[in-house]
C-alpha cells in the first residue's frame, strides 16, 4: 500500500475530472455524479492511507521518493510522504470536497463540467501541497491551486466575481515570487529541494534565515490570511459561490497555517524563536479585529469571512507558542475552523438560493418555518463560538494554555488578549443568530421559506457528528498529531539551546 497510496489519494480527481471530458456537457446529472463518485473514492483512499498510519512514528510516512529531472548537480525529485502535521489535513480536504460537490447539486445550473472539472483540479492541487516534501513540487502545488480557484471564483461568482478573482489571484502570487526565490536560495546552498534533507542538515546560518524566513512568510501570511494582509479574502468569499467559499475556507486558508507549521519551524527555527513574538502580536490583532469587524457587517456571509481572519489568528498563535500544546491545539484547531467555518458558508448557501439576498435585516423568525436548519445552524454557531463540549472549545483552549506557558511568545498579555478575542465571537455569533432566527416573523417573503431538504440535511449532519466527537473525545486527533509535534518541538528547543 505505501508504494501507491498518496499518489492515489493526491491525483485520483485529476483522473476524475479527465473523465468528465468524455460526457457530453448537456447530462448534467451525469457530469455531476460522476465528479461526486470521484470525490468520495478519493476520501476513501484518504480513509485507507489513514488505516495505514502509525501515530507513534513520527516521520513521513508511506513515502514514494523518485528522481523527477535534474538541472545540473541539483535534483529535483517526485516526493510525497505524510506525518502527524498533514495527515488530518488531507482528510480534511478529501471530506470537505465531497459535502462541496454534493452543496453545488442545485446550486450550479451552467457549465457543470467545467466547474467540476476545476474543483477536482483543484482538491488535487490542494492534496498535493499537504504531501509533497520536494520545496519545487511542493511549490508546483502551490501555484496550481491558484488556476482552479480563480476561475470558480471569476466564472461562477457573484457580480463583482472578476475583481474579487483578479485579487486573489494577485495577493496570492506577490507573495510566491518571494518565497520561490528563497526555494531556489535554499536549493543552491543545500544542495537539494528535499524538505526532510535540509531540516536534518540545519544549515542555514542566523542571518540567512531571518531573511528565509520573511520570504517564506510573505507567501503564508497572505494565505491564512493575517492582519494586515487579509483584504482580498471578504471579497473572494462574497463572490464565489458556496462551493468555492467551503473549500476557500475549509482548506485553502489552512496551505497557510501548514507552510508555517512544516517549512518556517522546520526550516528556519532560529528564526521563528526571534520572531515569535511578532507573530503573536500580529495574531492577537487578527483575532481582536476579525471579531470586531465581523460584528459591524449586515451580510451574513462577510460576517462568516471576516470570522476567519479571527479564528485563524489563534492558529498562528498555537503555531508560534513553540510548545506541544501550542502546536497540537493549532492543529486541531485547523480542522475545527475548516469544519464550523465550512459549515456556516454551507448554510449561508442554503438561505441564499432561497432569499437571493444575505442582507441579516431581511430576516428574522426562521425559526417558525425552517426549524431543523435553524436547529443544525444553532450546533454550528455554538461551535464557532467555542462552546465547551463541542469542538471549537476544545482547539481554542488547549491554544490558550500552550500560549499562556510559552516562553517563546514572552507575555501572558498575548493570551489575555486572545481571551477577549472568545468573547467578542460569542457577540458576533449570537448577534447573527438573533438576526437570521429569532423575533418576529414579519416579512412575507420568509413566511413561505421550506426548510432545507433531505440533500442539505445529509451535508451539514456529517459536519455536526464531528464537531460533538471533536468536542466530546479529542484524543484521537490529538493521538494523530502527538509525535510529530514533539519532534518539531524538539528542534525548536535545540535551535533555542545554540542561541544562547
Amino acid at each position: 500500500m505505501e508504494a501507491w497510496i498518496l499518489s492515489l489519494v493526491t491525483f485520483f480527481p485529476v483522473v476524475g475530472a479527465m473523465l468528465l471530458l468524455f460526457i457530453r456537457k448537456e447530462r448534467e446529472a451525469a457530469i455531476r455524479w460522476a465528479a461526486l463518485m470521484t470525490a468520495v473514492v478519493t476520501f476513501l483512499l484518504s480513509l485507507l492511507m489513514l488505516s495505514g498510519f502509525d501515530s507513534s512514528d513520527p516521520d513521513l510516512q508511506m513515502v514514494v521518493r523518485l528522481p523527477w529531472f535534474s538541472i545540473g548537480d541539483l535534483q529535483i525529485e517526485y516526493f510525497l510522504g505524510v506525518d502527524g502535521l498533514s495527515i488530518l489535513l488531507v482528510l480534511l480536504t478529501t471530506f470537505l470536497t465531497v459535502l462541496s460537490i454534493i452543496s453545488t447539486w442545485t446550486a450550479i445550473v451552467e457549465r457543470v463540467r467545467e466547474f467540476m472539472i476545476f474543483f477536482l483540479l483543484l482538491e488535487t492541487g490542494m492534496v498535493g501541497v499537504f504531501l509533497g516534501m520536494d520545496l519545487f513540487l511542493f511549490y508546483v502545488f502551490w501555484e496550481f491551486t491558484l488556476v482552479p480557484m480563480y476561475f470558480l471564483i471569476g466564472v461562477w461568482g457573484g457580480e463583482r466575481r472578476m475583481y474579487a478573482a483578479i485579487k486573489f489571484f494577485l495577493y496570492t502570487m506577490a507573495g510566491s515570487i518571494l518565497m520561490l526565490l528563497a526555494i531556489i536560495w535554499l536549493g543552491l546552498e543545500g544542495g537539494t529541494f528535499s524538505v526532510p534533507d535540509l531540516i536534518e542538515a540545519q544549515a542555514i546560518p542566523g542571518d540567512p534565515q531571518f531573511w528565509l524566513f520573511l520570504a517564506f512568510a510573505a507567501a503564508f501570511a497572505i494565505k491564512v490570511p493575517m492582519w494586515p494582509l487579509h483584504s482580498w479574502l471578504p471579497d473572494a468569499h462574497v463572490e464565489a459561490p458556496t462551493a468555492g467559499s467551503v473549500i476557500l475556507a475549509g482548506v485553502l486558508l489552512k496551505m497557510g497555517t501548514y507552510g508555517f507549521l512544516r517549512f518556517n519551524l522546520g526550516l528556519f527555527p532560529e528564526a521563528s524563536i526571534r520572531l515569535a513574538p511578532w507573530v503573536a502580536l500580529f495574531a492577537v490583532i487578527g483575532i481582536i479585529y476579525g471579531a470586531a469587524v465581523s460584528y459591524a457587517q449586515k451580510d451574513v456571509k462577510k460576517l462568516v469571512a471576516y470570522s476567519s481572519v479571527s479564528h485563524l489568528g489563534f492558529v498562528m498563535l498555537g503555531l508560534f507558542a513553540l510548545n506541544i500544546q501550542g502546536l497540537q491545539g493549532g492543529i486541531v484547531q485547523m480542522i475545527n475552523h475548516g469544519l464550523s467555518t465550512g459549515a456556516l458558508f454551507l448554510i449561508v448557501g442554503m438561505l441564499y438560493e432561497r432569499r437571493h439576498t444575505r442582507d441579516m435585516d431581511a430576516f428574522g423568525g426562521l425559526w417558525r418555518v425552517m426549524p431543523i436548519y435553524a436547529g443544525l445552524t444553532l450546533i454550528v454557531v455554538l461551535s464557532s463560538m467555542g462552546l465547551p463540549g463541542l469542538n471549537g472549545f476544545v482547539g481554542e483552549f488547549t491554544i490558550l494554555i500552550g500560549s499562556f506557558g510559552s516562553e517563546a511568545i514572552g507575555s501572558v498579555w498575548f493570551t489575555i488578549l486572545a481571551v477577549v478575542g472568545v468573547i467578542l465571537a460569542a457577540v458576533y455569533m449570537l448577534y447573527m443568530f438573533q438576526k437570521l432566527f429569532l423575533g418576529p416573523l414579519d416579512n412575507d417573503k420568509n413566511k413561505v421559506l421550506l426548510d432545507i431538504n433531505r440533500r442539505e440535511i445529509f451535508t451539514l449532519v456529517p459536519i455536526v457528528i464531528l464537531i460533538f466527537w471533536i468536542g466530546l473525545y479529542p484524543r484521537p486527533f490529538f493521538g494523530l498529531t502527538e509525535a510529530s509535534v514533539a519532534k518539531v518541538v524538539e528542534l525548536v528547543s535545540s535551535a533555542a539551546i545554540t542561541m544562547r
